[in-house]
Protein backbone atom coordinates (compact mmCIF):
# COMPACT_ATOMS: atom_id res chain seq x y z
CA UNK A 1 0.00 0.00 0.00
CA UNK A 2 1.41 3.08 -0.87
CA UNK A 3 -0.17 7.13 -0.36
CA UNK A 4 -0.35 9.05 -3.47
CA UNK A 5 1.40 12.09 -4.04
CA UNK A 6 -0.41 15.20 -5.42
CA UNK A 7 1.59 14.19 -8.83
CA UNK A 8 0.38 10.17 -8.06
CA UNK A 9 -3.33 11.67 -7.61
CA UNK A 10 -3.08 13.93 -11.10
CA UNK A 11 -2.08 10.94 -12.48
CA UNK A 12 -4.50 8.49 -11.26
CA UNK A 13 -7.21 10.81 -12.36
CA UNK A 14 -5.33 11.29 -15.88
CA UNK A 15 -5.50 7.41 -16.29
CA UNK A 16 -9.30 7.23 -15.26
CA UNK A 17 -8.49 5.44 -11.81
CA UNK A 18 -9.28 8.13 -9.70
CA UNK A 19 -12.24 11.08 -10.10
CA UNK A 20 -12.74 14.30 -8.41
CA UNK A 21 -15.71 15.98 -9.84
CA UNK A 22 -15.33 19.61 -8.48
CA UNK A 23 -12.14 19.38 -8.54
CA UNK A 24 -10.09 23.03 -7.20
CA UNK A 25 -5.91 22.71 -7.81
CA UNK A 26 -5.56 25.08 -5.08
CA UNK A 27 -7.42 22.52 -2.66
CA UNK A 28 -4.71 20.03 -4.16
CA UNK A 29 -1.56 18.81 -1.00
CA UNK A 30 1.38 17.26 -1.25
CA UNK A 31 -0.36 13.97 0.04
CA UNK A 32 -3.55 14.60 -0.32
CA UNK A 33 -6.90 16.67 -1.56
CA UNK A 34 -8.76 18.99 0.97
CA UNK A 35 -12.69 18.42 0.89
CA UNK A 36 -14.69 21.24 0.59
CA UNK A 37 -18.22 21.99 2.54
CA UNK A 38 -21.14 21.80 0.16
CA UNK A 39 -23.89 22.06 3.04
CA UNK A 40 -24.55 21.05 6.87
CA UNK A 41 -26.81 19.57 8.88
CA UNK A 42 -27.02 20.57 12.57
CA UNK A 43 -28.12 17.83 15.01
CA UNK A 44 -30.01 14.83 13.80
CA UNK A 45 -33.40 16.71 13.19
CA UNK A 46 -32.00 20.18 12.09
CA UNK A 47 -32.52 22.05 8.88
CA UNK A 48 -29.71 21.44 6.08
CA UNK A 49 -27.72 24.65 4.78
CA UNK A 50 -26.29 25.07 2.23
CA UNK A 51 -25.15 28.67 1.95
CA UNK A 52 -23.79 31.32 4.37
CA UNK A 53 -21.95 30.75 7.25
CA UNK A 54 -23.38 28.26 9.46
CA UNK A 55 -23.13 28.36 13.43
CA UNK A 56 -22.56 25.73 15.69
CA UNK A 57 -23.74 25.67 18.90
CA UNK A 58 -20.93 24.48 22.02
CA UNK A 59 -21.35 20.58 22.46
CA UNK A 60 -23.35 20.05 19.40
CA UNK A 61 -23.06 17.19 16.73
CA UNK A 62 -23.30 17.91 12.97
CA UNK A 63 -22.69 16.63 9.48
CA UNK A 64 -21.20 18.01 6.55
CA UNK A 65 -21.66 17.09 2.46
CA UNK A 66 -18.39 17.11 0.80
CA UNK A 67 -18.96 19.51 -2.71
CA UNK A 68 -16.77 16.83 -4.45
CA UNK A 69 -18.21 14.02 -5.79
CA UNK A 70 -15.45 11.15 -5.65
CA UNK A 71 -14.98 7.60 -7.75
CA UNK A 72 -12.49 5.41 -6.86
CA UNK A 73 -11.28 2.53 -9.42
CA UNK A 74 -10.67 -0.71 -8.18
CA UNK A 75 -7.32 -0.50 -6.79
CA UNK A 76 -7.45 2.81 -5.02
CA UNK A 77 -8.92 3.20 -1.05
CA UNK A 78 -8.65 6.57 1.02
CA UNK A 79 -8.65 7.79 5.03
CA UNK A 80 -10.03 10.74 6.00
CA UNK A 81 -8.42 13.23 8.21
CA UNK A 82 -10.18 16.30 9.85
CA UNK A 83 -8.16 19.73 8.79
CA UNK A 84 -6.05 20.91 11.87
CA UNK A 85 -7.41 24.39 11.59
CA UNK A 86 -10.81 22.78 12.61
CA UNK A 87 -9.40 20.80 15.42
CA UNK A 88 -7.70 23.73 16.70
CA UNK A 89 -10.82 25.20 16.96
CA UNK A 90 -12.37 22.15 18.94
CA UNK A 91 -14.62 20.67 15.87
CA UNK A 92 -13.72 16.35 16.54
CA UNK A 93 -14.38 13.95 13.85
CA UNK A 94 -14.33 10.46 13.11
CA UNK A 95 -13.69 9.20 10.35
CA UNK A 96 -13.70 5.65 8.56
CA UNK A 97 -11.72 4.30 4.91
CA UNK A 98 -13.66 5.03 1.89
CA UNK A 99 -13.64 1.59 -0.21
CA UNK A 100 -12.20 0.81 -3.05
CA UNK A 101 -15.19 1.55 -6.32
CA UNK A 102 -17.12 3.63 -4.08
CA UNK A 103 -18.33 7.03 -5.43
CA UNK A 104 -20.55 9.88 -4.60
CA UNK A 105 -20.03 12.70 -1.98
CA UNK A 106 -19.19 11.64 1.62
CA UNK A 107 -20.74 12.67 4.54
CA UNK A 108 -18.60 13.23 7.40
CA UNK A 109 -20.20 13.50 11.29
CA UNK A 110 -18.21 16.22 13.51
CA UNK A 111 -18.83 17.74 16.70
CA UNK A 112 -18.46 20.89 18.67
CA UNK A 113 -16.21 19.86 21.36
CA UNK A 114 -15.60 23.82 22.95
CA UNK A 115 -17.40 25.96 25.27
CA UNK A 116 -17.94 28.71 22.00
CA UNK A 117 -19.63 28.76 19.12
CA UNK A 118 -18.11 27.81 15.83
CA UNK A 119 -18.54 29.30 12.60
CA UNK A 120 -18.25 27.41 9.35
CA UNK A 121 -18.70 28.61 6.06
CA UNK A 122 -20.22 26.89 3.49
CA UNK A 123 -17.72 26.19 0.44
CA UNK A 124 -14.70 25.92 3.11
CA UNK A 125 -12.13 23.46 3.20
CA UNK A 126 -13.47 20.81 5.79
CA UNK A 127 -10.83 17.59 5.42
CA UNK A 128 -7.82 16.23 3.86
CA UNK A 129 -8.51 12.75 1.48
CA UNK A 130 -4.96 10.75 1.77
CA UNK A 131 -5.40 8.37 -1.38
CA UNK A 132 -3.64 5.01 -0.97
CA UNK A 133 -3.04 2.36 -3.78
CA UNK A 134 -4.14 -1.23 -2.44
CA UNK A 135 -1.56 -4.34 -3.31
CA UNK A 136 -4.34 -5.40 -5.98
CA UNK A 137 -7.62 -4.67 -7.46
CA UNK A 138 -10.11 -5.77 -5.00
CA UNK A 139 -11.70 -8.79 -6.04
CA UNK A 140 -15.38 -7.17 -5.11
CA UNK A 141 -15.96 -3.55 -4.77
CA UNK A 142 -17.60 -1.22 -2.47
CA UNK A 143 -20.87 -1.73 -4.63
CA UNK A 144 -21.13 -5.13 -4.28
CA UNK A 145 -19.96 -5.65 -1.15
CA UNK A 146 -22.72 -3.37 1.10
CA UNK A 147 -22.96 -0.03 -1.42
CA UNK A 148 -25.15 1.18 1.16
CA UNK A 149 -24.34 4.85 0.17
CA UNK A 150 -22.94 4.16 -3.73
CA UNK A 151 -23.99 7.49 -5.80
CA UNK A 152 -25.33 9.35 -2.52
CA UNK A 153 -25.26 13.25 -3.03
CA UNK A 154 -25.95 15.31 -0.29
CA UNK A 155 -26.03 14.81 3.71
CA UNK A 156 -27.07 11.32 4.10
CA UNK A 157 -27.28 10.08 7.39
CA UNK A 158 -28.85 6.56 6.29
CA UNK A 159 -32.39 6.62 8.40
Amino acid sequence: MAILSDKGILKAMEDGQLGIDDFVENNLTPNGYDLSIAEIKVGQDGQLITEGDVRIPPMTWFAVSTKEYVRFGPAITSQLWIRTSWARRGVLSSFGKVDAGFEGTLTLSAFNSSDKDVIIPIGDRFCQIVFEWLDSAADKQYAERSGNYQGQRGVNLGN
